[in-house]
């Protein structure tokens, strides 16, 4: 059995507390612009996820540590439980972007009661078609042989929108190189956990917090229409369109992304004054 573990994490500011969970093949770095915008009024939290970044060492590898279906996503949110209890908070907002989406919904299963609120950015509830887990499989064989060299080339379509991919080479270049920073074992394991993570759609109806659901108007992998059907599906859901941005809109559309999240922050009535 794999055991659940303290990631290493971000912490800054002062304030009702914020958690950001980074998307995939990135650390969370990628946050970068989240932190600046809003540590002057909450405790921003930022782990990594194993594997990545500075959790380097605590890497696991489902298919190593027979991590079945959603194992490997439910152990990222234990992960998350235990940084929780580590810092002494009982509940947070919790923001998902992508993977992080994905570990967004494992910790809304297992650890209801620890969410004051959820930010979906850039995510989907639905799992992998057929079709979406042998590419995930083949990515990460072709990942362990070849090294990380080749998922820039491979996912930047996937990642950004044409507006960045045109127009802001600063971004492309930032994502490239957090992209090749990264251990080629994470990015495989990576994917085979996300192969397996279960369908969240029937989890939509039921959920009973603030949620704001976030989605870059370019966005590929997951479409706005997508998000809309996802908001719709969830009682009181907010949706923000973020324009001329695709999967990674935070680094995309940084301000426009930051806006949203002061404001659905804001109006949950716990900053500090």
């Amino acid at each position: 059995m794999v055991e659940p573990v303290v990631p290493p994490a971000l912490v800054d500011g002062d304030g009702p507390p914020v958690v950001l969970v980074h998307a995939f093949p990135v650390d969370g770095r990628m946050w970068a612009p989240q932190v600046a915008a809003l540590r002057g009024r909450c405790r921003v939290i930022v782990p990594d996820v194993r594997g990545f970044g500075t959790a380097r060492g605590q890497l696991t590898d489902p298919l190593e540590a027979g991590l079945e279906g959603s194992a490997w996503v439910d152990l990222i949110a234990d992960d998350l439980a235990l940084l929780l209890d580590e810092l002494g908070l009982e509940q947070v907002t919790l923001a998902g972007l992508s993977m992080g989406g994905y570990v967004a919904f494992a910790f809304l299963r297992r650890h209801p009661e620890r969410l004051r609120a959820l930010a979906l950015v850039d995510t989907k509830a639905t799992a992998d078609t057929e079709q979406a887990v042998r590419a995930r499989l083949d990515m990460a064989g072709r990942v362990l042989a070849e090294g990380v060299g080749i998922v820039p080339e491979l996912m930047r379509p996937a990642l950004l929108g044409r507006t960045t991919r045109a127009g802001r080479p600063g971004v492309v270049e930032q994502v490239t190189r957090l992209i090749l920073e990264q251990d080629r074992r994470a990015v495989a394991a990576a994917q085979r956990g996300m192969a397996g993570r279960p369908d969240a759609t029937g989890q939509l109806g039921s959920i009973r917090v603030p949620v704001l659901v976030v989605v870059g108007a370019e966005d590929q992998p997951t479409p706005p229409a997508a998000s809309r059907s996802m908001a719709a599906a969830i009682p009181g859901a907010r949706l923000v369109e973020v324009p001329e941005a695709g999967h990674l809109a935070g680094l995309e559309q940084p301000e426009e992304v930051n806006r949203a999240l002061y404001q659905f922050v804001s109006e949950l009535g716990h900053f500090t004054q």
